[in-house]
C-alpha cells in the first residue's frame, strides 16, 4: 500500500496554523452550561455475560438535551479502591456499544470500563442501542458529518462531544480518577472530551479522527471525509461556512485545551485518517504527551500492539 501523505521526518515538525473559529470557549462553555442544567439520571441494571471475572451492567444516562445514551460498564469481579482509574471508551465511526461481551479488555486489565454507544450508529461494523431523536439537519450526504453542517449550534457532533462528556460523569460515580480512550472516531471523541473536562488523568487516542478537516478533505483517499468533499461538490457556495462549522469540533484546537497525559497513535499507511492530520493534533496537544508510530500499517493502526503499550503507559500514570 503506497504512503499519500508527508515523511515521517517532516510530520516530526508538521504544525499548521488550524484557525480557531470566533466564540469557541464561549460556544462550548455555553453547551456544557446547558448539558449540566439536566440531571443525569444514571439508570444500572445488571446482566449475565457468562463472563465470570467481569461484572456488567447495561447503563442508560441523560445525555444531550436529556436525550437517553446507553452504554456498558464492566467492572472486575474483585472489588477496587476508587483511586483505581477508570476507562472511558468511545467507539468508531458508525459502530456501537456491540454486545455486552465484546469490550471487555480494561476491565479484565483491572480498570473500571464504561464503553459508550454513539447515537445514531451502530449499524455498520458493530450493533448500537440509542437513537439521535435530535438528528433532523438540511440537506446533507449519508453519514454524519454533514448532519447539521449549517451551524455549530445544530450539528451532529455537538451532541456526541456532550454526550462523551456526560459519560466521564458517569464514570466519576464509579472511580474518581478517569481516562479517556478510542479508535478513529472514538479518538476524536476522546481529544474533543479532553479539550472540555479538565481534570481527566490520561488520554489515549489511537489514530483519531475528527482532527485538522481542511487538509484531511484534501488527502484523504475515501470515506468518512469524502462526505465532505461530495457535499462542497454540490454546495459550491458553502465552504468557508462549512469548515467554520466544522472547526468547533476539530481535534487539533480541543488538543490546544487539553492537559491530562496522552499517549497518541499513528498509522503512516492510513488512508482514513491521514498522518498529518493525526501529528497536528499531536503537536497542538498542550499536555505532556508521547506518540506511538506504525510505519507499514493503514487504519487499523497498532492494534493489539498499541493496547498493550497503552496498558503499560496507563500503569506508569497510575503509579
Amino acid at each position: 500500500m503506497p504512503r499519500t501523505d508527508l515523511p515521517l521526518d517532516e510530520l516530526w515538525s508538521y504544525r499548521p496554523d488550524v484557525v480557531e473559529p470566533a466564540g469557541f470557549d464561549a460556544f462550548w462553555a455555553d453547551t456544557l452550561a446547558e448539558a449540566a442544567a439536566v440531571p443525569l439520571d444514571v439508570e444500572l441494571r445488571r446482566i449475565d455475560t457468562g463472563l465470570i471475572t467481569i461484572e456488567t451492567y447495561d447503563v442508560t444516562y441523560r445525555g444531550f438535551g436529556g436525550d437517553p445514551v446507553r452504554a456498558w460498564l464492566h467492572l472486575p469481579a474483585t472489588p477496587l479502591p476508587r483511586s483505581t482509574i477508570g476507562v472511558v471508551q468511545y467507539i468508531g465511526y458508525n459502530g456501537g456499544r456491540g454486545l455486552p461481551h465484546e469490550h471487555t479488555f480494561w476491565a479484565q486489565a483491572g480498570h473500571p470500563h464504561l464503553v459508550m454507544d454513539t447515537r445514531g450508529q451502530g449499524s455498520g461494523w458493530s450493533v448500537g442501542d440509542t437513537a439521535d431523536p435530535r438528528g433532523g439537519s438540511g440537506p446533507a450526504q449519508p453519514g454524519f458529518l454533514t448532519h447539521g453542517i449549517e451551524s455549530p449550534a445544530g450539528h451532529y457532533y455537538r451532541r456526541v462531544f456532550v454526550d462523551a462528556v456526560r459519560a466521564v460523569e458517569v464514570m466519576r460515580g464509579q472511580v474518581e480518577r478517569v481516562a479517556v480512550a478510542g479508535i478513529s472516531q472514538g479518538g476524536g471523541i476522546a481529544l474533543g472530551v479532553a479539550g472540555l473536562v479538565d481534570d481527566l488523568v490520561a488520554v489515549m487516542p489511537d489514530v483519531p479522527f475528527l482532527c485538522h478537516f481542511r487538509r484531511a478533505v484534501d488527502v484523504a483517499a475515501g470515506d468518512p471525509y469524502a462526505e465532505i468533499t461530495r457535499y462542497l461538490a454540490a454546495h459550491r457556495d458553502r465552504v468557508s461556512a462549512t469548515f467554520e462549522t466544522l472547526a468547533h469540533f476539530d481535534g487539533v484546537l480541543h488538543a490546544r485545551r487539553a492537559h491530562a497525559p496522552a499517549l497518541f497513535s499513528v498509522a503512516m499507511m492510513d488512508q482514513i485518517c491521514p498522518p498529518s492530520t493525526v501529528f497536528a493534533a499531536y503537536h497542538a496537544y498542550a499536555g505532556s504527551k508521547r506518540i506511538e508510530v506504525y510505519e507499514f500499517n493503514d487504519h487499523e493502526g497498532g492494534a493489539p500492539y498499541q493496547l498493550l503499550r497503552q496498558t503499560r503507559w496507563l500503569a506508569s500514570v497510575l503509579a
